[in-house]
């Protein structure tokens, strides 16, 4: 059996909000082996920030445990291990990108090897452009990818990232997700929150599906994404879709499960729907995402 580098335990935490409370987080328990990359989606609000802040130890839980390497997070032993990048990161405003790294690097090692590991950070960031900007001067995207290169400085096994590639364009993205995955090659396990569904489905082997604070959802990514749908293209969508259909910009969808595409299309004859073309595709994480908010509890 693997070692689990990140083993989170029933967690949970609760906050006040309106004279009232909030259970942002309700009773997750998530592991973490080396080398695997895990996506954490759902939609705003579904509680993903603060599980990683539970994760990382800035947020300490109500109930549930979180262990980092065997080690309590938070614990010395934990950060030395961990590192995370937030959403809406914030570094010292007079310091270059380069200086930025530099002062980080200094906790890890010194002299030669604390300039090596700058400049591994730079290019897993991308930053060698910006590596003389102010920070006070980025952009949010290359904010964020200052701070996975912070957080993924020094002798890592764990990263937790949120929103990491949100705000960068394609190029970028791109390299980002080609630099998280040399570092999973090497070992590193990374929880990644993000509402790109498309960079999730690149990088990650299994998805977690996060909503009201509960897991509705974890599977290795191709057996979430296995389903078939069949979409069909009308002249004129109904006003009322026939049972277990969707209505969408071309007229319908229906999820196959273990039905066939004739006996889907016998739907559409017996509603008198003039059908114009079909196509028979697998279900995305966009699908799998809706799914999940559509059957969970209220």
């Amino acid at each position: 059996m693997s070692e689990i580098v990140l083993a989170l335990r029933d967690l949970t935490r609760t906050f006040r909000r309106g004279g009232g409370t909030v259970r942002a987080v309700n009773g997750v328990s998530i592991d973490l082996v080396p080398g695997e990359i895990v996506g954490l989606v759902g939609p705003n609000g579904a509680g993903k920030t603060t599980l990683l802040r539970l994760a990382a130890g800035s947020l300490a839980p109500d109930a549930g445990t979180v262990a980092v390497t065997g080690a309590p997070t938070g614990s010395l032993a934990a950060r030395r291990t961990l590192g995370f990048a937030p959403d809406g990161p914030v570094f010292p405003p007079a310091l270059t990108v380069r200086e930025t790294l530099d002062y980080y690097a200094r906790l890890h090692a010194p002299g030669a090897t604390r300039r090596a590991l700058v400049a591994a950070a730079l290019e897993l960031g991308g930053l060698g452009d910006v590596a003389g900007r102010r920070t006070a001067a980025l952009s949010q995207g290359v904010t964020q990818r200052l701070a996975l290169a912070q957080a993924a400085l020094g002798d890592r096994r764990v990263l937790l990232l949120d929103e990491t590639l949100s705000a960068v364009d394609p190029p970028v993205r791109r390299a980002l997700c080609d630099g998280l995955q040399r570092l999973a090659a090497r070992g590193v396990a990374v929880l990644l929150s993000s509402h790109d569904l498309a960079a999730v489905e690149r990088l990650a082997g299994r998805v977690v599906v996060l909503v009201r604070g509960r897991v509705v959802r974890s599977a290795p990514l191709p057996v979430l994404l296995r389903e078939r749908v069949l979409e069909v293209v009308l002249d004129a969508p109904p006003a009322v879709p026939p049972p277990g259909f969707r209505v969408t910009a071309a007229g319908l969808e229906v999820d196959l499960g273990t039905g066939t595409v004739e006996a889907a299309l016998a739907v559409c004859r017996a509603h008198r729907l003039a059908v114009r073309a079909t196509r028979v595709r697998l279900k995305s994480l966009e699908d799998v995402v809706l799914d999940a908010l559509d059957d969970a509890p209220r």
